[in-house]
């Protein structure tokens, strides 16, 4: 295996009376770095000529370096304080990831002023108006930023942000402040408190309405760090990388480390899904990775073209050394498909790594930092941080503490205690498992989430993304996503995505093979295979590529009903 780079794996464990167990990472922590504006003054004074993100540019790339990210930025502080657009009010961001994103992303928390990044589908014509409203009556934003005007007219024009100043990357409206002449602006440096916060990032909304979690300075700083201390690598990292910077992934996880480190970031305009993920393909056969991070739908669609295509794979695997998925559980197949070609192509195997957390622990809170090939495991806390394991309904209970975790959610004190225990730490509504109870270094695997259990008619609860993961492994291939279904139900029922290549005998032959293993409570006795694919447009979908469960049930609430109805269709496969 090519070596990862990774620094000594380090482990506490605490076992107390009542049953928990806490794992703490005793490793130590650069906390240099307090806000998210004091690794660009670090690189842009240390290496101003390297290149911090590149973007296309028709047939080659724009890049921008730390130093000229910095005199930008400064530029459109100047700017924001000409304007009067400062203060405590969010600056609501409907773009997608791009070089000028950046620049007044950045520009704005400089001021101490929070920037609010949605998804962009929440603002574009035909998208559901309810997802906007809610979000702009949460925020309540001083300034809007959209990358494009008229794609976003419609949502600009609606009563809630009609009278909200708006600057506009192209295509500005009459009113509207072009983004090019902020540029112009005399430069004006100013830093955040670390105690300011830096970014306002809504939840799933799985759990119910989407909270708008408060992410300061600090705990995004933090949180790099954290990532960086995982490894014993100095050099940069050059990252192609496509998740979106309105979820955590992508604005901390990535954008975040990738800075803190001196890095690269390469900004994929592609997709993890059929008819997008060209433009993916495009730019990592131009662009070696270091480190490489994708959704599993991501890796699924790479393993296939890896496999059709040597001067891809020789481009991909010249210097890759962490492979890394994150957002749902990556097949073992498409792991083991994946090293096949990379021990053909350049003679190792490289260490793939998954994480684990949320946007409000920052969001990484675990993750594989060891040599590894095994899938589905959420690894151990990050340096610096405690997780605590609490039995609960026959199983550990996820819980963590640590400098990345968030304060809490914004105008909502409410929430915000309920989140946390008495000893302070986050309660993420998840459950994990010991990968082996008598050597806890080897890590933990995830064990499903208690809000999306259901019980069925017997009382027997269900643990729907155990079953979710054990189906769509069993079947392979075959099934993109599937649906856990069977609330007051007898048994267990799915509702499966059929994957482009995918069979109804591929199907029912998986179902059975994960039959055959299943416990009683988890078996499957029917299937409705669908005819279309999850909606992103709703949130059924989201922009990292994991299916909402609870939103899905709701949306499919007749297909469900044809799924247990008595008797069964033709069209249901029976168990």
């Amino acid at each position: 295996m090519r070596d990862p780079r990774y620094a000594p794996r380090r482990l506490e464990v605490e076992r107390r009376g009542d049953g928990a167990i806490l794992l703490h990472n005793p490793t130590p922590v650069d906390l240099t770095f307090r806000t998210t504006l004091d690794a660009l003054d670090y690189w842009a004074a240390a290496t101003p000529q390297n290149p911090w993100l590149a973007e296309r540019s028709g047939k080659g790339w724009r890049t921008i370096s730390f130093g000229e990210a910095r005199e930008r930025v400064e530029c459109i502080t100047g700017g924001l304080i000409d304007r009067e657009l400062i203060g405590d009010a969010p600056m609501l961001i409907l773009a997608r990831n791009s070089i000028d994103h950046a620049l007044i992303a950045f520009a704005a928390m400089s001021l101490g002023i929070p920037i609010a990044a949605v998804s962009p589908q929440y603002g574009l014509a035909g998208a559901d108006p309810t997802r906007l409203a809610h979000a702009v009556d949460l925020l309540a934003p001083g300034t809007v930023y959209v990358d494009d005007a008229a794609a976003f007219s419609e949502a600009l024009q609606s009563s809630r942000l009609a009278a909200t100043p708006v600057i506009a990357g192209r295509n500005g409206r009459g009113g509207d402040i072009d983004l090019a002449d902020m540029l112009k602006a005399t430069p004006r440096r100013a830093r955040p408190a670390p105690d300011a916060i830096a970014k306002l990032l809504l939840t799933s909304g799985s759990t119910g309405a989407p909270k708008a979690v408060m992410c300061l300075h600090a705990a995004v700083a933090a949180n790099a760090a954290q990532v960086a201390a995982c490894y014993d690598d100095p050099d940069p990292p050059l990252v192609v990388n496509q998740a979106p910077w309105s979820h955590s992934l992508g604005a901390n996880a990535i954008l975040q480390m990738v800075l803190h480190r001196g890095g690269t970031l390469y900004i994929d305009a592609g997709a993890p899904v059929a008819g997008r993920h060209g433009e993916t393909l495009r730019n990592l056969r131009e662009i070696a990775p270091t480190y490489h991070n994708m959704v599993p739908a991501g890796w699924d669609l790479l393993a296939g073209e890896l496999e059709r295509d040597d001067a891809l794979a020789q481009v991909f695997f010249s210097r890759v050394r962490v492979l890394q998925y994150g957002g749902a559980a990556l097949r073992q197949s498409t792991c083991d498909r994946i090293e096949a070609v990379a021990l053909r192509t350049v003679g190792e195997t490289i260490s793939f790594a998954s994480g684990y957390g949320a946007t409000e622990t920052g969001p990484t809170a675990t993750n594989v930092h060891w040599p590894n090939q095994t899938m589905g495991l959420m690894g151990l806390p990050l340096p610096a941080t405690t997780v605590k394991l609490v039995p609960a309904q026959g199983r550990l209970e996820f819980r963590v503490k640590g400098p990345q975790v968030s304060a809490g959610y914004f105008r909502n004190p409410r929430a915000t205690a309920a989140a946390f225990d008495r000893d302070g730490f986050y309660q993420l509504g998840d459950a994990a498992r010991l990968i082996d109870a008598n050597d806890l270094t080897r890590g933990l695997a995830f064990d499903g989430r208690f809000s999306e259990n259901f019980k069925l008619s017997s009382g027997t609860f269900v643990n729907a993304g155990a079953v979710r993961i054990g189906a769509i492994s069993a079947i392979g291939g075959a099934a993109a996503d599937a649906v856990v279904c069977g609330e007051g139900q007898s048994a267990v029922g799915l509702l499966i995505f059929r994957a482009l290549s995918g069979t109804d005998g591929d199907i029912r032959s998986g179902l059975e093979r994960f039959n055959a293993e299943a416990s009683s409570g988890a078996r499957v006795a029917r299937a409705l295979i669908l005819t279309d694919q999850p909606d992103a447009v709703s949130g059924e979908i989201t922009d990292k590529g994991y299916l909402n469960q609870t939103l899905a049930r709701s949306r499919r609430a007749a297909a469900i009903a044809t799924l247990f109805a008595d008797p069964p269709g033709q069209d249901v496969l029976r168990f």
